[in-house]
């Protein structure tokens, strides 16, 4: 029984040898394994045989201890060894190492989660983070805005490559000095147009007028018979005639009749002048002098073509022959008039008609038309003419106002007509019946010379107007059939950034002084229509001045034709006032660039400050109800030193409608690096700004907290997603799967679960690895060790054999 208990004891501790060299053997194998954590065999002895259970002391004997022989060994536990391995730097950023407790988990089959210290991780083709056997590294994931989610575990990506991100711009700084010295900005410049009709009311119609020479007042026909009775006294009558129009206009005078009469006698004219049109001049009207006089006056009238008997027993009327005579190139204008109301568009020219020594006979004058109640111009019953001089052909003077239909002759002189100071007496305004607020944009008409056109048509009118010298950017506005005057100075006024909204009662905007012609006071910053002009005064300072140029507008009509509507705007007063100008891009949520404009003008200064007033302008300001451009303003106060006391307004909101990125995107404006120190000019630059526009994922990093931080070519860095960990009371209870894979065992307690450096968890060191554990030169001795035992126990076998064979030769 001895020996064959001796033989099975020293079989256990084979047994516990092999299974000894075993794991150290799997330990020198892995010791080039990251992450490995290498294990050790714990023996214990197995079964006894108790040969007495020994005795206590007595009185006579001082008792003995029980007789036990052992039966072998037994592999009690193998042991995981979790202590900390060496870490060793890598060239990846994917690699990652705990140095503390913890586990990275994984995702295995069928979403079981499994446990690794080995931290090689690589991108798989959907830009998952995954191990080199396949199983993604989990952790909490982010939304679309890069917020964490920390309600599940997903799989870590990292879209390199593929992931964009912008950042809306939040904060601008500025530099510069803004000198108390050179002049204060109390005025504003101020831009006029040409003056500008109104098409709803019809332009004169002169194209039936007949104009030509009047017939001349042809004395060498006339009969004069003096063979009559009658009361004229004795002496030389001289007779001059002149054909009348039937409004009373006379034509030139005929010459001279010298006629002898004795007393008591009269004077007889036949064959008077008639008409050689046949009736435009139905009348002659006779003019004589007294008894040997050269004073010429009226006597009396006669029908064309008869005869007239002078008695003597008609006297003389005070109408003194009307002499003067028209010689030159004339031409002619008329317009539609009605009392109390303005005058039309005048006609096109008639004539022009060459005259000398004569005068003029117009004839065949239009009807007005008649207004309907949607018209909405008078009902004209009335022609009014005018006409240029023989020195002048630019300017038409007002010659006189007749009825429609009438026939008229001009014969007054140019001095008549063109003489001012008196009453009555006007030059022509070629531009017509001024335009106002109501009026419809399609209807406004500009004029060159004597041509007028439409100024706008139906379509898309975009404006790119200048202030400061700098472009302001390409606004766009519809015209259609209801669109007014109004509307386009308000569309300008705003895409032009001039800024009227008194938004800080404290600190109104300051008016600019008026020093137009005729004109004194104040006059506020906008649009306005004057004189049948339009007109915009721009904010005060050199910076603010605003420009329309010759191509500033631009219409894209219905039918795809592009006009420019050269509106002629000229500066009427210049801009004053100490200026800086900055010109920036800022950012909105989706990347989107924005061009700004900043402006600082020397709005007053002190004994104690110096306070400039900026304004800001963006051509991105998208608000749902117009294209104002105008994006915040305030006043920078210095003090005595120059240095930046505050700033009673520091937002700038750009209005984002119509676009899916965030509205309004509001930017904090800081001057405190802006100095009030006295230069000879003022300065202003944006030196920093926090926004950015698109990027792409160019690469990432791993902290210690486990946060994935991408970094993108736009220099803007977002959390990616956070790497999770657990920790285990008993890692040792941990059940290996192979392949660096453990799962929870039934003794290992329950994972605990979160961040790095969280709930006793160790911390993530990304760009490194955690090498084997294994302790080489430990496990070399314990194998020298295992086999000396293993050979030990062979050698307790063969003993017990030699044994054996000895007993079975007792029988011989």
């Amino acid at each position: 029984m001895g020996l064959t208990s001796a033989l099975t004891t020293a079989l256990t501790g084979l047994s516990a040898s092999e299974t000894q060299i075993d794991v150290i053997g799997n330990n020198l194998a892995n010791s080039q394994t990251v992450g490995f954590k290498s294990s050790e065999a714990v023996f214990a002895t197995q079964f006894l045989q108790t040969l007495s259970l020994g005795g206590g002391p007595t009185e006579d004997n001082g008792g003995t201890n029980p007789r036990q022989i052992g039966l072998g060994v037994q592999v009690a536990e193998i042991a995981a060894n979790h202590n900390q391995g060496t870490i060793e730097i890598s060239s990846s950023p994917s690699d990652l190492a705990i140095q503390g407790d913890g586990f990275f988990i994984v995702e295995g089959a069928s979403g079981e989660q499994l446990y690794t210290r080995n931290g090689i991780f690589k991108l798989n083709s959907s830009a998952e983070l995954v191990n080199s056997t396949g199983q993604r590294l989990l952790g909490y994931g982010v939304d679309e805005q890069f917020r964490l989610q920390e309600s599940e575990l997903v799989p870590m990506t990292v879209p390199l490559g593929t992931e964009s991100v912008a950042k809306a711009t939040e904060n601008v700084s500025f530099e510069g000095t803004l000198s108390p010295e050179g002049e204060i900005a109390t005025q504003g410049q101020i831009i006029q147009s040409l003056q500008l009709g109104d098409a709803k009311v019809p332009r004169a119609d002169g194209s039936s007028v007949v104009i030509e020479s009047a017939p001349l007042s042809d004395q060498t026909d006339i009969t004069v018979d003096t063979s009559g009775v009658g009361t004229l006294a004795a002496g030389t009558y001289k007779y001059r005639v002149a054909l009348v129009d039937s409004q009373g206009n006379e034509a030139a005078p005929s010459g001279e009749l010298s006629v002898t009469v004795g007393s008591g006698g009269s004077v007889n004219l036949g064959n008077l002048p008639a008409d050689p049109n046949g009736g435009d001049y139905p009348t002659v009207n006779v003019y004589r002098t007294g008894p040997n006089g050269d004073e010429f006056f009226q006597l009396g009238s006669a029908t064309a073509g008869a005869s007239f008997s002078d008695t003597g027993a008609t006297p003389l009327t005070s109408n003194e022959l009307d002499t003067d005579t028209l010689t030159g190139n004339y031409t002619y204008m008329i317009t539609y008039g009605r009392a109390g109301e303005p005058e039309t568009r005048p006609s096109v020219m008639i004539g022009p008609q060459n005259i000398v020594a004569g005068r003029i006979s117009l004839s065949d004058f239009p009807t007005p038309p008649t207004p309907s109640i949607t018209d909405g111009f008078p009902n004209y019953n009335e022609i009014k003419i005018y006409r240029n001089l023989s020195n002048d052909q630019n300017n038409f003077y007002l010659v006189d106002t007749v009825s429609p239909g009438e026939t008229y002759t001009d014969g007054k002189s140019d001095a008549e007509i063109s003489d001012l100071s008196i009453a009555g007496n006007k030059t022509l305004d070629m531009d017509g019946p001024q335009i106002n607020a109501g009026t419809l944009l399609t209807d406004v008409l500009k004029r060159d010379g004597v041509t007028y056109e439409q100024a706008f048509q139906l379509g898309t009118l975009s404006y790119s107007g200048r202030k400061g010298e700098r472009a302001l950017g390409t606004q766009e506005f519809e015209i259609t059939e209801t669109t007014t005057l109004q509307d386009f100075i308000d569309f300008v006024e705003e895409s032009s950034g001039i800024q009227t909204v008194q938004v800080d009662a404290q600190n109104p905007i300051p008016q600019s002084e008026n020093n137009l012609p005729g004109q004194t006071g104040t006059i506020s910053a906008g649009g306005y229509i004057q004189d049948g002009k339009i007109q915009f005064v721009s904010n005060n300072g050199e910076s603010n001045a605003l420009d329309i140029d010759l191509s500033a507008f631009r219409i894209v009509g219905l039918d795809g034709d592009v006009t420019t509507p050269n509106l002629a705007f000229g500066t009427v007063q210049e801009a004053t006032g100490q200026s800086a100008v900055s010109d920036f891009v800022v950012y909105d949520s989706l990347g989107v660039p924005i061009n700004v404009r900043m402006s600082t003008t020397l709005e007053s200064r002190t004994n104690e400050q110096t306070v400039y007033r900026w304004f800001a302008d963006s051509s991105g300001n998208e608000s749902g109800d117009g294209t104002d451009i105008a994006v915040g303003t305030g006043l920078i106060k210095f003090d005595g030193n120059g240095n930046f006391i505050n700033a009673t307004n520091d937002q700038i909101a750009i209005a984002r409608e119509g676009t899916p990125s965030v509205s309004p995107l509001q930017i904090t404006v800081d001057f405190g690096r802006v100095s009030g120190l006295a230069t000879e000019n003022s300065t202003l630059a944006a030196t920093q700004q926090d926004g950015s526009g698109p990027g792409v994922l160019n690469s990432f990093a791993i902290g210690e907290d486990g946060t994935i931080r991408g970094v993108f070519s736009n220099g803007i860095s977002r959390d990616l997603g956070k790497i999770q960990l657990a920790r285990f009371a008993n890692p040792a209870g941990l059940e290996a799967r192979g392949l660096n894979l453990y799962a929870q065992g039934v003794n290992t307690g329950l994972p605990v679960q979160g961040g790095p450096g969280q709930n006793g968890i160790g911390s993530v060191i990304g760009g490194a690895l955690e090498l084997s554990n294994t302790d080489i030169g430990k496990d070399l001795i314990a194998l020298v060790l295992a086999s000396t035992q293993y050979r030990g126990n062979s050698r307790v076998i063969t003993t017990s054999q030699q044994l054996l064979d000895e007993l079975l030769n007792l029988r011989r």
